[in-house]
């Protein structure tokens, strides 16, 4: 009689909302996660997303009362200054604080 055996298992799926782990000079490590590569991190990427809403939605309020004649239009701008300034802040903020992780030794 012979015995049944049971197929292979598939091979794990990649994880797609890590950093992956990068072998190597930790100085290289340092300037790809915090300048040149794409953040990966999940927490990071909702964190920038809520501050960017809360950027939008505060420069909209400020703008349509900042231009009583026209609110729409004070709304729109101001929305468009809150997103950038939210963007280029958090990103510079994110950029900070990861690169003095990295010299921490911390390099998740």
């Amino acid at each position: 009689m012979k015995k049944s055996v049971p197929p292979p298992l598939p091979p794990a799926p990649p994880e797609r909302f890590s950093t992956p782990k990068q072998s190597g000079d930790p100085t290289k490590r340092i300037v790809f996660d915090t300048i040149l590569g794409p953040n990966l991190r999940w927490k990071d990427n909702l964190y920038q997303g809520l501050v960017v809403l809360l950027g939008a939605s505060t420069g909209a309020l400020i703008g349509f009362y900042a231009l009583p004649d026209e609110p729409e239009l004070g709304a729109i701008l101001g929305g468009i200054v809150g997103v950038l300034a939210a963007v280029f802040g958090s990103g510079l903020f994110l950029m900070v604080y990861r690169a003095l992780m990295h010299m921490k030794g911390n390099h998740d």
